[in-house]
This record gives C-alpha cells, sequence and structure tokens, in this order.
C-alpha cells in the first residue's frame, strides 16, 4: 500500500508540475504576442506621423517615415515588388575632380559611370564631423552610381541634414530645395529595393515619396538619403534603396542624431554636409 501511495504521490506531482510548465508557456506567449503588437504599433504610428511630414521633390526619406520625402508604409507592407533591371539615363559622367561651383540642376538622370571591379566609398565631411560610407556597388549599383555622379558634382556640398528622428533616421541630401527637403536634382531614378530585414543602424538608403497606403511613388528617388540611427529605423519596411553602410565615423552621426528637437522633425540648428568625396578602393 505504501508503494501505490507513493506512486499516486509522485503522478500527481508530475500532472501539478507539467500543468505549471503549460501555464507558463501561455504566458510567454501572451506576453511575446503582447509585445509584438505593441511594438507594431509604434512603429507605424511613428511612420505615419513621418509620411505626414512632407514631400520631397522626390524623395522623402524613409523611413522615411518620410524624411522629407518619404514614406509611410502601412502594416504589413513587408514585401517589395519583384526587382526590375535599373534603367539608367543619359547623363554625362563628370570628372573625378569637383567643379569649380557645385551643379546644383541636370537635364537627365546619369549614365552608368560607375566601373566595374571598382569599390566605392563616400567620404561625408559634416558641420559636426566626418562619416564614411561603404557603397553597396554590387547590391544596387544604378543607385550607387547616382550618389557618385551627384557626389563628383559637387551637388550635396552645403546641403542640410534637414529631417532628424530620434531612434529613427537623419535625412539630408537637398542643397535646392525652400524648404529643404523639397527640391532634387531635376530627374528620378529607378528603385533597387532590399529583402526585408535588410536594414540596420547604420544603413544608408535614398529617401522617396513612396505611400504604401495608396501605392503611389515608387520609383521617386533622386538625391536625398537617410542614414538609420536606431531600431525604429531597422524595423522599416523594405520600400528605400540601401545603397550604403557607415562603416567609421559612428560618432559623426550620432551627433548628427543628437540635432534631433522634441516634438519635431526638423532641426532647430541643423547640421550640413561640407562635402562628399568619393574613394575608389
Amino acid at each position: 500500500m505504501g508503494t501505490e501511495k507513493r506512486e499516486r504521490q509522485k503522478e500527481g506531482r508530475q500532472a501539478r508540475l507539467a500543468a505549471e510548465q503549460a501555464d507558463l508557456r501561455r504566458k510567454q506567449r501572451r506576453r511575446r504576442l503582447v509585445s509584438a503588437v505593441v511594438v507594431s504599433l509604434v512603429v507605424f504610428a511613428v511612420l505615419v506621423l513621418i509620411s505626414q511630414a512632407g514631400s520631397d521633390d522626390e524623395t522623402d526619406t524613409a523611413a522615411e517615415p518620410t524624411p522629407s520625402t518619404t514614406v509611410a508604409p502601412a502594416p504589413g507592407s513587408t514585401t517589395p515588388p519583384a526587382p526590375v533591371a535599373f534603367e539608367y539615363g543619359t547623363g554625362t559622367c563628370p570628372p573625378a575632380e569637383k567643379p569649380a561651383e557645385p551643379v546644383r540642376q541636370f537635364e537627365a538622370a546619369p549614365q552608368r559611370c560607375i566601373e566595374d571591379g571598382v569599390d566605392y566609398a563616400a567620404t561625408v565631411t559634416t558641420s559636426v564631423g566626418t562619416f564614411t560610407i561603404d557603397l553597396l556597388e554590387e547590391r544596387a549599383p544604378g543607385t550607387v552610381n547616382n550618389f557618385v555622379v551627384l557626389a563628383r558634382s559637387g551637388y550635396y556640398d552645403g546641403a542640410p541634414f534637414h529631417r532628424v528622428i530620434t531612434d529613427f533616421v537623419v535625412q539630408g541630401g537637398d542643397p535646392v530645395g525652400d524648404p529643404p527637403g523639397t527640391g532634387g536634382p531635376g530627374y528620378t531614378i529607378p528603385d533597387e529595393l532590399p529583402p526585408a530585414g535588410a536594414y540596420q543602424v547604420g544603413s544608408v538608403a535614398m529617401a522617396n515619396s513612396y505611400n504604401a497606403q495608396t501605392g503611389q511613388g515608387r520609383g521617386s528617388g533622386g538625391s536625398q538619403f537617410f542614414v538609420v540611427t536606431g531600431e525604429q529605423g531597422a524595423a522599416l519596411p523594405p520600400n528605400y534603396s540601401l545603397f550604403g553602410s557607415v562603416v567609421d565615423g559612428a560618432d559623426a552621426v550620432e551627433q548628427l542624431a543628437a540635432t534631433a528637437e522634441e516634438g519635431t522633425d526638423a532641426p532647430s540648428d541643423p547640421a550640413t554636409i561640407e562635402s562628399v568625396e568619393i574613394v575608389e578602393q
């Protein structure tokens, strides 16, 4: 009888343990579900707020939230359209040495000017520090080509970082808009969209005016770009051409991010780009 009692007690303990473990798993699933919903709502709210901020000549930011030209994706908008061959323009290639006066307007998007087999980088000197972008010419050759042409034309020199949002992005690249973020080089380029989950802190992408709610704004990038500075930016849907990554000068990017003004996406004292120099490696 003693043995039977011990067996019953053992079975009872095992049953209670199994019930407790099942209850714990249910609670963990509920916590994960609640956390996922909260994060999704926060990201979506930020994106909607940004997308209402306006649009730039051709691109807003992403994130772009819509950085000045940018965007605010709708929930579930995580899959970019099928990639298509990038169509280059007919604009001429600039010399490697910048002109005495920056070129601010172009008649057409540039033809292919970058060379096969060359690794390109960009040194971006700003009023608060310098950072280096590794340009992803193999992943987004058309977008890199566009950035290189604009940089070598002096287009970016003097452009402000007109959009700064804490834990999201810093956006710049429009030296002609009034207000900044509403101008561009006079043309647009096709998208070269990354797979979902490709953005990270330090990623550099083209801003655009794409609106996931209306489906309008594909292929609206031109000159404006943004640097992802926080996890909310890294969580963006793949609606912006990813063409670079900050590999040096993270402290300068942090200084840019620090210019954010609470309650607005436009810093009261915008930092500016002093020069963008293209380096071939």
